[in-house]
């Protein structure tokens, strides 16, 4: 079976918040914290928060990557939270909740959790929980409003691919999105299809209960959940003026052309787009075969 060029991703059992911001936020270098939630009481736990939300109408959505003019938030279907959290802990299922807002959903969580002291300013209106079965995979991509996220996992156990920015023309990057090509196997690529990939270099980490992933603004992430279990993303919102400028962009201005052409054009839209970006990044692959540059550079 075929694989990326992966590198275990650096492991620590703790940190102050000048060392973190010293090591790895100032040259936005990814790093895996286990023990950042020791000091939490254990209430994040799926009983818990079925004890909490059981009774909640939640929307789900799986591994198929939206069609037409269907819209990405679309879920495929929906069911009482307690119902979800049983089968989480029962059944492999692709079945996913996306972006569950303490604040709007499950506020009593919020008392639940210190904010890590590691110098990030997180965003407190938007602490959201991820939920996957043991089937379930999150498809490559980056956050559209390019925060510096701390990732933190509880139940089961996750793999996680890490990509850096500078690595997006080798993953096929689609146009007007914040994903690649959504046909590309990450877990088993098609070297002869997509030669590019054989460019990619990233990180693998693998995350137990507890654990807590910094993921620095713009690195794609790549999630496959490996049981049934459930994150918490603590957001810090960019602050150099590239990066605002980069998420005023992709919020108000990309993510509006993107959505408009799919209402217009559906399918046909997303079927050029994919072709764009693989004839783009096979232009790419050949210029660096006849050239003595090389295709890294």
């Amino acid at each position: 079976m075929a694989t990326l060029n992966l590198q275990p991703l650096e492991r620590l059992s703790s940190i102050g918040k000048d060392a973190f911001i010293n090591r790895y936020y100032r040259p936005q270098r990814p790093v895996l914290i286990e023990g950042l939630t020791d000091t939490w009481n254990s209430k994040w736990t799926f009983e818990h928060i079925k004890s909490l939300a059981g009774d909640q109408i939640v929307p789900l959505y799986d591994n198929k990557p939206a069609q037409g003019k269907q819209s990405v938030y679309d879920p495929v279907t929906q069911m009482r939270f307690g119902d979800y959290i049983d089968l989480l802990q029962t059944t492999p299922t692709d079945l996913r909740i996306f972006f569950y807002t303490l604040k709007d959903h499950c506020p009593q969580l919020l008392e639940d959790f210190d904010y890590p002291e590691i110098g990030l300013k997180f965003f407190k209106r938007l602490p959201a929980l991820f939920f996957g079965g043991g089937e379930s995979k999150v498809f490559a991509h980056y956050d559209i409003d390019l925060p510096d996220n701390l990732h933190i996992h509880f139940e089961g156990n996750k793999r996680v691919m890490l990509f850096g920015p500078d690595q997006s023309r080798y993953l096929y990057k689609v146009p007007f999105s914040i994903h690649n090509i959504d046909k590309i196997d990450m877990d088993n690529p098609d070297f002869q299809r997509y030669p590019a990939l054989r460019h990619v270099r990233g990180f693998e980490v693998y995350m137990k209960h507890g654990d807590a992933l910094y993921m620095p603004s713009g690195w794609w992430h790549y999630i496959t959940y490996l049981d049934g279990g459930f994150s918490m993303t603590l957001r810090a919102l960019p602050r150099t003026p590239r990066r605002v400028a980069g998420m005023l962009y992709n919020v108000f201005v990309m993510r509006l052309i993107d959505n408009t052409m799919r209402k217009i054009r559906g399918q046909k839209w997303l079927d050029f787009k994919e072709e764009w970006a693989y004839q783009r990044t096979q232009r790419l692959v050949k210029k660096a075969a006849t050239s003595s540059l090389p295709f890294e550079g």
